[in-house]
Protein backbone atom coordinates (compact mmCIF):
# COMPACT_ATOMS: atom_id res chain seq x y z
CA UNK A 1 0.00 0.00 0.00
CA UNK A 2 1.31 3.37 -1.04
CA UNK A 3 1.81 6.25 1.62
CA UNK A 4 0.01 9.42 -0.11
CA UNK A 5 0.38 13.04 0.28
CA UNK A 6 -1.50 15.92 -0.78
CA UNK A 7 -0.43 19.49 -0.97
CA UNK A 8 -3.22 21.73 -0.77
CA UNK A 9 -3.28 25.58 -1.44
CA UNK A 10 -6.05 27.96 -2.47
CA UNK A 11 -6.99 27.48 -6.47
CA UNK A 12 -4.34 24.69 -6.94
CA UNK A 13 -3.14 26.51 -10.13
CA UNK A 14 0.40 28.13 -8.27
CA UNK A 15 1.47 26.85 -5.17
CA UNK A 16 -0.08 23.45 -4.80
CA UNK A 17 0.94 22.08 -7.72
CA UNK A 18 4.49 23.59 -7.35
CA UNK A 19 5.29 21.59 -4.56
CA UNK A 20 3.28 18.62 -5.72
CA UNK A 21 6.59 18.56 -8.71
CA UNK A 22 8.95 19.54 -6.60
CA UNK A 23 8.03 16.86 -3.94
CA UNK A 24 7.40 14.14 -6.83
CA UNK A 25 10.91 14.87 -8.22
CA UNK A 26 12.25 14.05 -4.83
CA UNK A 27 10.27 11.21 -4.24
CA UNK A 28 11.45 9.69 -7.47
CA UNK A 29 15.46 10.97 -6.41
CA UNK A 30 14.84 8.61 -3.37
CA UNK A 31 13.55 5.71 -5.15
CA UNK A 32 10.45 5.96 -3.25
CA UNK A 33 8.35 6.24 -6.06
CA UNK A 34 6.57 2.93 -6.01
CA UNK A 35 6.04 3.41 -2.30
CA UNK A 36 4.74 7.59 -1.96
CA UNK A 37 1.87 8.87 -4.22
CA UNK A 38 1.70 12.75 -4.62
CA UNK A 39 -1.18 14.69 -5.47
CA UNK A 40 -2.56 18.16 -5.01
CA UNK A 41 -5.88 19.95 -4.63
CA UNK A 42 -7.08 23.57 -3.62
CA UNK A 43 -9.34 24.23 -1.00
CA UNK A 44 -11.57 26.08 -3.19
CA UNK A 45 -13.20 25.13 -6.86
CA UNK A 46 -12.71 28.06 -8.72
CA UNK A 47 -10.10 27.10 -10.98
CA UNK A 48 -11.34 23.46 -11.40
CA UNK A 49 -10.12 21.32 -14.99
CA UNK A 50 -7.54 24.37 -15.09
CA UNK A 51 -3.89 23.36 -15.66
CA UNK A 52 -1.58 25.09 -13.55
CA UNK A 53 -0.75 28.96 -13.84
CA UNK A 54 1.56 29.48 -16.59
CA UNK A 55 4.09 31.35 -14.29
CA UNK A 56 4.11 28.05 -12.39
CA UNK A 57 5.13 26.21 -15.19
CA UNK A 58 7.92 28.27 -16.29
CA UNK A 59 9.39 28.20 -13.07
CA UNK A 60 8.78 24.91 -12.68
CA UNK A 61 10.23 24.26 -16.11
CA UNK A 62 13.44 26.94 -15.88
CA UNK A 63 14.31 24.67 -12.64
CA UNK A 64 14.42 21.25 -14.60
CA UNK A 65 10.51 20.12 -12.97
CA UNK A 66 7.52 18.62 -14.53
CA UNK A 67 4.59 20.43 -14.52
CA UNK A 68 1.32 18.37 -16.14
CA UNK A 69 -1.56 19.51 -14.25
CA UNK A 70 -5.89 19.77 -13.47
CA UNK A 71 -6.62 21.65 -10.74
CA UNK A 72 -9.19 20.34 -8.57
CA UNK A 73 -11.24 20.77 -5.21
CA UNK A 74 -10.12 18.67 -2.28
CA UNK A 75 -12.57 16.79 -0.88
CA UNK A 76 -13.64 15.76 3.02
CA UNK A 77 -13.71 11.92 1.83
CA UNK A 78 -10.28 12.02 0.92
CA UNK A 79 -8.77 12.08 4.42
CA UNK A 80 -9.45 8.62 4.91
CA UNK A 81 -7.50 7.36 2.12
CA UNK A 82 -4.57 10.05 2.70
CA UNK A 83 -1.28 10.12 5.12
CA UNK A 84 -0.20 13.42 4.96
CA UNK A 85 -2.21 16.50 3.92
CA UNK A 86 -0.10 19.50 3.22
CA UNK A 87 -1.29 22.92 3.82
CA UNK A 88 0.81 25.98 2.18
CA UNK A 89 -0.21 28.61 4.55
CA UNK A 90 -2.02 28.91 8.15
CA UNK A 91 -5.25 29.71 6.49
CA UNK A 92 -5.30 26.37 4.35
CA UNK A 93 -4.03 24.83 7.65
CA UNK A 94 -7.32 25.94 9.55
CA UNK A 95 -10.00 25.44 6.61
CA UNK A 96 -8.26 21.73 6.52
CA UNK A 97 -8.44 20.63 9.76
CA UNK A 98 -12.10 22.37 10.14
CA UNK A 99 -13.19 20.31 7.15
CA UNK A 100 -11.16 16.98 8.51
CA UNK A 101 -14.15 14.18 9.85
CA UNK A 102 -12.08 13.08 12.72
CA UNK A 103 -9.57 14.61 15.29
CA UNK A 104 -7.22 11.65 13.54
CA UNK A 105 -7.98 13.26 10.34
CA UNK A 106 -7.20 16.95 11.51
CA UNK A 107 -3.82 15.94 12.91
CA UNK A 108 -2.65 14.58 9.47
CA UNK A 109 -2.70 18.06 7.90
CA UNK A 110 0.76 19.89 8.53
CA UNK A 111 2.23 23.02 7.15
CA UNK A 112 4.60 22.83 4.28
CA UNK A 113 7.09 25.10 5.88
CA UNK A 114 7.28 22.86 9.49
CA UNK A 115 10.20 20.75 7.33
CA UNK A 116 12.31 23.66 6.64
CA UNK A 117 14.98 24.18 9.10
CA UNK A 118 15.56 27.40 8.50
CA UNK A 119 11.97 28.60 8.33
CA UNK A 120 11.22 30.46 11.64
CA UNK A 121 8.11 30.37 13.95
CA UNK A 122 6.43 33.12 12.18
CA UNK A 123 7.29 32.41 8.66
CA UNK A 124 5.86 29.18 7.66
CA UNK A 125 3.33 30.29 4.99
CA UNK A 126 3.76 30.35 1.28
CA UNK A 127 2.87 33.22 0.12
CA UNK A 128 0.56 33.40 -2.55
CA UNK A 129 1.73 34.69 -5.43
CA UNK A 130 -1.14 34.80 -7.79
CA UNK A 131 -1.25 38.48 -7.85
CA UNK A 132 2.40 39.01 -7.79
CA UNK A 133 5.10 38.96 -10.55
CA UNK A 134 6.97 36.07 -11.85
CA UNK A 135 9.66 36.83 -8.47
CA UNK A 136 7.64 35.78 -6.51
CA UNK A 137 6.57 32.49 -8.48
CA UNK A 138 10.41 31.98 -7.97
CA UNK A 139 10.46 32.69 -3.99
CA UNK A 140 7.49 30.34 -4.38
CA UNK A 141 9.74 27.40 -5.75
CA UNK A 142 12.62 28.64 -3.17
CA UNK A 143 10.23 28.10 -0.11
CA UNK A 144 8.95 24.50 -1.62
CA UNK A 145 12.51 23.24 -2.80
CA UNK A 146 13.74 24.49 1.07
CA UNK A 147 11.16 22.11 3.15
CA UNK A 148 10.89 19.49 0.75
CA UNK A 149 13.87 17.70 1.86
CA UNK A 150 13.00 17.67 5.35
CA UNK A 151 9.11 16.59 4.09
CA UNK A 152 10.85 13.62 2.46
CA UNK A 153 12.85 12.76 5.27
CA UNK A 154 9.72 12.28 7.36
CA UNK A 155 7.70 10.90 4.70
CA UNK A 156 10.67 8.16 3.89
CA UNK A 157 10.73 7.40 8.23
CA UNK A 158 6.61 7.06 8.19
CA UNK A 159 6.99 4.37 5.00
CA UNK A 160 9.88 2.57 6.52
CA UNK A 161 8.10 2.59 10.06
CA UNK A 162 5.19 1.02 8.24
CA UNK A 163 7.29 -1.70 6.51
Amino acid sequence: MSYRVCFVCTGNICRSPMAESVFRARVEDAGLQGLVEVDSAGTGGWHEGDGADPRTVSVLEAAGYGSGHRARQFEASWFARLDLVIALDAGHLRDLRALAPTGTDAAKVRLLRSYDPGAGPGSLDVPDPYYGSLSGFEECLEMVEAASDGLLDAVRADVERAA
